[in-house]
């Protein structure tokens, strides 16, 4: 599956994938249905440069996130209104946010491809 979404464009993802599916869509034929059926959702990805792609491909940050904030739901169970529901989230992410350690991986680059394609969005530093 690397080679689909580490192919450079979305014609050399689509020969990618015709080959994984026709390789392993026998034994996994859930996993290549999905990817036919959301391949649309999937190739703006393709149109972004691959620093910023590598920086966006993993999920892990993300998943990390929504467990936390997941696990302090659960604990708590029901909240008042909404907006105390946004407060708690609010503290939650800062206290999230200080476990932060590790660097993200080619972040430098990905910066500055952002700065570049997303001018009127970034913060001026």
């Amino acid at each position: 599956m690397r080679a689909i979404y580490s192919a450079a464009t979305v014609a050399e993802a689509e020969a990618q994938f015709a080959a994984f599916a026709e390789k392993w869509g026998e034994a996994y034929p859930p996993i290549v249905q999905s990817w036919r059926r959301n391949w649309a959702r999937l190739i703006p990805f393709f149109d972004y440069p691959p620093e910023i792609r590598k920086v966006i491909y993993t999920t892990n940050a993300i998943e990390s996130v929504n467990m936390s904030l997941r696990k302090i739901t659960k604990n708590r169970g029901a909240f008042p209104s909404d907006d105390a529901l946004l407060k708690w989230f609010y503290l939650a992410l800062q206290n999230i946010s200080q476990k932060w350690t590790m660097p993200i991986r080619d972040w430098k680059a990905a910066l500055n491809r952002f700065i570049i394609q997303f001018d009127d969005r970034m913060p001026q530093r």
